[in-house]
């Protein structure tokens, strides 16, 4: 393999054909890799969308993960010992299918993905990520000294703060962390105190946003697995970009109301926040 596989996801694609380039045992089962494939992966440098659902030459996709080789070996998930983009790799979805399925090096097989699940990642993504510009233009006020600012100018709590994030079927969860050094970036933290409040802010911009069917588009570099993404979304006051490797909805539109919900907890050194989207 001397190239990324190429990836149609991206730009909605549910089915894909492609030809099997090599095979990898794996603990959990037999791994697949095609030349191309509509197949969403899970990566676990950043595992928050989780990977599709469907069949690949009709068997059960039981896991799809992003792998990486150097020509030989073919390394899976937490064990790729490089970065994307490195000289020499080349980065691969990995198809996982029972043990004893039928496939081999050289078929041409058929992948079809589960629409309905894809759909419920797609908005929950897309949610989760106006989440995010809503969380930190609710906190912008929160700040005494300059931080850098998010894809929409305000100061950039997500970033700062965010410990992880997980997709799920019209919704999200994402865990921020309050501790010293955000404080030392002028994050005021009595801000949290009243996280009623910081919702009620947070939900007008979203109920705002979604209002405005504002479309949405991947802009990317190419159509290999490692080729850099942007999620673009046109709101009216200009258009948020935001890297991305996941999958989207195309219009705010199609979302239904979005809200965001708080818990707050105490932790050694700081504050833990928890932010629960939902996206009807």
């Amino acid at each position: 393999m001397s190239s990324d596989t190429l990836v149609s996801y991206p730009a909605g694609s549910t089915s894909s054909r492609g030809t099997v380039l090599a095979t990898v045992a794996l603990e959990q089962g037999l791994g697949v890799v095609l030349d191309r494939t509509a197949f969403h992966p899970v990566d676990a440098g950043w595992p928050d969308q989780p990977a599709d659902r469907g069949t690949l030459a009709g068997h059960p996709v039981l896991d799809a993960v992003v792998g990486a080789t150097d020509g030989g070996e073919i390394f899976v998930g937490r064990d790729i010992p490089v970065r994307k983009g490195t000289e020499g790799w080349s980065f691969v979805v990995v198809h996982v299918l029972a043990a004893d399925a039928p496939v081999n090096v050289g078929d041409d097989v058929d992948v079809t993905v589960d629409e309905g699940y894809r759909n419920g990642l797609s908005a929950g993504h897309t949610a989760c990520h106006l989440a995010s510009l809503a969380l930190d233009a609710a906190l912008a006020d929160a700040w005494t000294k300059e931080i850098g600012g998010d894809a929409l100018g305000n100061p950039d709590f997500e970033s700062n703060a965010c410990q992880s994030s997980r997709i799920h079927e019209h919704g999200s969860v994402d865990v921020y962390r309050v501790g010293k050094s955000l404080r030392k970036k002028g994050f005021d933290v009595a801000a949290l105190d009243d996280l009623d409040g910081v919702a009620a802010r947070a939900n007008a911009h979203l109920a705002e946003w979604v209002a405005s069917d504002a479309g949405i588009r991947i802009d990317r570099d190419g159509e290999g697995l490692g080729d850099r993404r942007n999620w673009v979304c046109e709101l009216p006051g200009g258009d948020a970009v935001i890297p991305c490797g996941g999958t989207h909805l195309t219009s705010l539109g199609d979302l239904g109301p979005v809200t965001v919900a708080f818990e707050r907890a105490e932790v050694e050194g700081g504050v833990e926040i928890t932010m629960h989207t939902t996206a009807a």
